[in-house]
């Protein structure tokens, strides 16, 4: 049942959620998951995590009290659009206003000026979702943590290029997302040839996106970071080749990333072209394990910018970590950082691409300030 919407109002219930839902713990505290109102896929480290890196828990104190302060420098148009929140109700039995998403979203108005959230009720969704750039500050919510709404399409690449496979497209501003599965049920492709069977999942093309306690699912680019500022937090994505990828720049924080190859895998591809850009994909507190010869990236643009700091890397990552596929490019032109990860599949001294970053260097990628977090990141509302 989805009572009365409370937003900013209270500080202590606004600690309460933050320390449950975004303290990247080592090892999962379970009485924490079970009081939790939002944790319902909890990233569980593999059982060989037993050794805390030195100043992870510094890192960990560091990054919570972060998000627990919410300045009061935030952009204008979102303090404002956060004023009086309007809530949307979606449900399948019909006790919503609506029984599906699109039809919701259909029903904001373009130049949106008030934070509209989508309160979908569980259920698996069969549609393609649009949220076009005229209509900012939208919001899905999942009412139900333990039965989280699952939106999912079918499309690949074959039929209308991999950008608009997607299921869900997101081209608008302040977009967030709270206990949503996002999902494409395109099959696994067969064989060396991959050219048109790309399925995406989800595509984030807003700028200051956040996704909590979410779910991508797929297969081969299953999410598409396209650009903006974005934040992941507690979130699981799944996929086999290139399942992150895009030039968004964005903190991936205490989710976890799994393969389901059965032989090549690339976790991330990043797309910076030149060193004017400004972008980039952190992943901190991170789990990555799963099947296949995994590869913590590949190459795909000149200037690819991706770090992995804190994170558990299990026992399936190939040694050599990340994977040239472009003999022109190297460790001079791509900038691949690992700082402090542990696991049976963290560096070697094997890493020919890779950086080992210093304190110093990592710095800059291991808080919110390098999304600018502190404009526009704002508490999970509960409804």
């Amino acid at each position: 049942m989805i009572g009365k919407l409370t937003y900013m109002a209270a500080q202590a219930t606004f600690l309460t959620t933050i320390l449950i839902l975004i303290i990247p713990n080592v090892i999962a505290d379970t009485k924490a998951e079970e009081n939790s109102a939002y944790i319902t896929m909890p990233v569980h480290l593999s059982n060989e995590f037993s050794t805390v890196p030195a100043g992870l828990q510094a890192a960990d104190s560091s990054l919570t009290s972060q998000l627990i302060s919410v300045p009061g420098g935030i952009d204008p148009p979102l303090a404002e659009a956060e004023k009086a929140p309007k809530i949307i109700k979606v449900s399948q039995d019909g006790s919503g206003e609506f029984k599906t998403i699109t039809d919701a979203v259909k029903s904001i108005p373009s130049g949106n000026k008030v934070r509209t959230i989508i309160a979908i009720g569980p259920g698996e969704y069969k549609e393609k979702v649009h949220v076009d750039r005229f209509k900012p500050f939208v919001t899905f919510y999942g009412t139900q943590p333990g039965n989280m709404p699952k939106i999912v399409y079918g499309d690949t690449a074959k039929k209308l290029g991999t950008f608009n496979s997607a299921t869900v497209i997101v081209e608008s501003d302040y977009f967030v997302a709270v206990n949503i599965i996002f999902a494409n049920s395109a099959p696994l492709p067969i064989g060396k040839e991959l050219t048109g069977e790309q399925a995406v999942a989800m595509r984030i093309s807003g700028n200051k996106a956040a996704f909590h306690n979410c779910r991508f699912i797929g297969f081969q680019d299953t999410l598409c970071d396209d650009k903006g500022l974005h934040f992941f937090n507690n979130s699981y994505v799944e996929g086999t080749v290139d399942f992150v990828f895009g030039t968004g720049k964005s903190l991936y924080l205490k989710s976890e990333l799994r393969s389901v190859a059965k032989g090549f895998a690339a976790v991330a591809a990043q797309g910076r072209q030149s060193e004017s850009e400004d972008n980039g994909f952190t992943f901190v507190s991170c789990n990555l394990t799963g099947t296949g010869d995994i590869y913590l990236a590949r190459t795909w643009k000149a200037r690819a910018k991706i770090v992995f700091a804190y994170t558990y890397l299990g026992n399936n990552i190939n040694p050599a970590g990340w994977f040239n596929n472009k003999a022109s490019l190297s460790n001079e032109t791509v900038f691949y950082g690992e700082y402090k990860c542990i696991g049976p599949g963290a560096s070697n001294g094997k890493r020919a691409l890779a950086k080992m970053l210093t304190d110093a260097e990592a710095k800059p990628y291991l808080d919110k300030t390098y999304i600018n977090g502190d404009t526009w990141l704002l508490p999970i509302p509960k409804i």
